[in-house]
């Protein structure tokens, strides 16, 4: 795919030149790899400067985990969460902060507070008002494929009669939204949601068959991190598999990815400038 632009409110990010590189900021007590690793906002923002001077383009702070089977928390907890975080990093390092949120009420205060992005699992779904919040913000948004919710996504039949061209099927009509809430095309950057409603075997395909996706004229997201699919081939804990996640990620960039998303920055940036390298050969 040639070069695109992500617009957010204080800048035009230029996509397709190199793989952008979001790092990722989780204050959970319940996330799948990093719950409690922060104990203090402080912590938090530290780790976020560190990122950034180690390579990241983008930080994306999350007050909700995600991890299957978890449950929604309310709208107040996850502001104490998150605003601590986006307040002090959005003063302080020169790349946009990211906001990993379904609510327009914690995406409202964290744009305000200087977020310049929402990374939306639900692709709008959720919270009525969140296309509006998008759309008057002007931030950029993350729109990303998912069945059901956290809660039931790994659960019942995972069954796709063709996951490409559902997916597909599935962008084109949230695209379509989002046009009509006033959310213009430059806003928007698409996550198929790998490990979201998904088997190993989805996922695997998905990552092989990225290239499919860029008629879309969209930057595509990928968010292969430390999952439990990168396990299917070696048998690794959360906190070390990192050979899997390597794996992923370079062949996430070579099929098409143009942003990654990361816990590993400092390796992954590396990592994604060889596999930068080898694709644009």
């Amino acid at each position: 795919m040639g070069n695109m632009l992500i617009k957010t409110p204080n800048r035009i990010i230029q996509v397709g030149q190199r793989t952008i590189i979001m790092g990722i900021i989780n204050v959970t007590p319940d996330s799948f790899f990093d719950g409690n690793k922060y104990r203090s906002a402080k912590e938090a923002v530290t780790e976020g400067m560190r990122m950034v001077e180690a390579g990241a383009d983008i930080i994306d702070v999350g007050g909700e985990s995600t991890r299957p089977g978890s449950l929604p928390i309310p709208l107040e907890d996850e502001l104490k969460r998150v605003m601590p975080i986006v307040e002090a990093l959005a003063g302080k390092i020169d790349v946009p902060v990211s906001v990993d949120t379904t609510k327009s009420g914690v995406a409202r205060r964290a744009i305000a507070a200087g977020a310049e992005i929402i990374n939306d699992i639900s692709a709008l779904k959720f919270d009525p008002l969140m296309s509006k919040t998008v759309a008057e913000t002007k931030a950029a948004l993350v729109m990303m494929h998912m069945r059901g919710t956290p809660k039931d996504m790994q659960s019942g039949d995972l069954l796709y009669t063709d996951i490409i061209a559902e997916i597909r099927s599935f962008f084109q009509g949230r695209l379509l939204f989002a046009r009509q809430e006033g959310i213009q095309d430059e806003q928007i950057i698409l996550d198929p949601g790998l490990g979201f409603g998904k088997t190993a075997a989805d996922n695997l395909k998905l990552i092989k068959n990225l290239s499919l996706f860029q008629s879309l004229g969209r930057p595509l997201l990928t968010g292969v991190s430390r999952k439990s699919f990168t396990r299917s081939a070696i048998d690794e804990h959360p906190d070390e598999r990192f050979e899997g996640t390597a794996a992923a990620v370079t062949a996430s960039i070579l099929y098409g990815s143009q942003i990654i998303r990361v816990h590993d920055v400092a390796a992954m940036s590396k990592l994604a400038r060889v596999a930068d390298s080898i694709a644009r050969a």
